[in-house]
């Protein structure tokens, strides 16, 4: 826990010491039950969370209601000293960062592979080489330059809404005074955070797999998902009904079957990656950029002895099993939602090896 929060500390440093213009806040992270039985899911969750020393705040529902109005929050628990951040105005920051430090980046140069040149490493593109005597790898959903990075990660597809910008009234009708960042407590889950502007972001709920490990700009693209979202929003939010939504997208995760990153290395110590945060990247990025380059450099640190560095999640199995397996999944999942938790025997099995599937 310590390290999180340190890594939490870093990022905050780092846009304050740039000067990065992200909207980057302290806030506090609201999960909700908007079922029943995630209400005792959540209570297990802040016993859990308190016992690790986090100060974790359980909210039943008329508290809940009184921060943000909704009808559909049964309770809820609250996390302080979380962060929110516009992600996209934080990758450019930090890319001015590392300009203004002397870093070249060469953008849309796709690197087709990677070899050992005799000391050196090579980047071969389609019209050039790069060398260097060490590589990080940080792929994320991309297709992998290491074939054994693909036995671990899927690219699965969420998406999400953004609102026009809510007037006054509007505001006033939801609450959400403390401008905090949500989330819902199912397996199939939204997220929703204001904006800097006044817009609401909701996104979440469907996390779709392309068999064969579908990926590309032809995939951004879902208007059912889209309908689903706004569907749901209003749901959420009925005294809201009428707002319009200006913008619609998606994106790939690289999930892995543990939901969180895993690290390696490759010939003969040269190359060094990290993958899998399973659409958490935002602020573990940096921790494990901060792993990543340990393991280059050859050190033992406090963070390469951690034991989710030193082993690996449970692979995803080859097509077709994989894309069986998946589709299974989540349609268990979802069943799992409608009946009030319960979990089928697929995926208590599942659960028993330590497998899952998410965004």
């Amino acid at each position: 826990m310590r390290l999180g929060h340190e890594n939490l500390a870093g990022i905050e440093e780092t846009v304050r010491a740039f000067g990065i213009d992200c909207g980057f806040r302290r806030a506090d992270e609201i999960t909700v039950a908007v079922e029943d039985h995630q209400v005792l899911d959540l209570h297990r969750t802040a016993e859990l969370a308190r016992a690790l020393g986090e100060p974790v705040e359980v909210l039943d529902a008329a508290a809940t209601r009184a921060l943000i109005n909704s009808e559909s929050f049964l309770g809820a628990i609250a996390e302080p000293g979380i962060a929110l951040v516009d992600p996209a105005r934080l990758a450019w920051g930090l890319l001015e960062a590392c300009r203004s430090l002397g870093v070249r980046v060469f953008e849309g140069t796709p690197v087709a592979g990677l070899s050992r040149d005799g000391a050196m490493m090579s980047a071969s593109t389609g019209t050039a080489r790069v060398t260097a005597t060490r590589v990080a790898l940080a792929t994320n959903a991309y297709p992998p330059l290491l074939r054994r990075v693909s036995r671990y990660v899927v690219p699965v597809y969420d998406y999400v809404l953004m609102t026009e910008p809510l007037t006054a009234e509007q505001w006033a009708a939801i609450g959400w005074s403390g401008r905090e960042g949500l989330s819902d407590a199912g397996n199939q889950f939204h997220y929703y955070r204001p904006t800097d502007d006044g817009r609401i972001l909701w996104g979440g709920y469907d996390a779709i797999y392309h068999r064969g490990n579908g990926f590309g700009p032809e995939y951004d693209v879902d208007h059912e998902a889209f309908a689903r979202l706004a569907q749901h929003f209003f749901q959420t939010f009925p005294v809201l009904e009428g707002l319009s939504f200006t913008h619609g997208w998606g994106g790939a995760i690289d999930t892995c079957s543990r939901f969180s990153p895993f690290w390696g290395t490759a010939h003969g110590g040269r190359t060094a990656y990290v993958a899998g945060y399973t659409g958490l990247g935002v602020g573990s990025s940096r921790f494990g950029a901060a792993v990543m380059l340990d393991l280059l450099d050859g050190l033992a640190t406090e963070r390469t002895s951690l034991e989710m560095v030193r082993r690996r999640p449970i692979p995803f199995p080859p097509e077709p099993v994989r894309s069986i397996g998946i589709n299974w999944t989540t349609r268990a999942l979802a069943k799992a939602d409608r009946e009030a938790g319960r979990r089928n025997l697929w995926l208590r099995t599942l659960d028993r090896l330590g497998l899952g599937f998410d965004s």
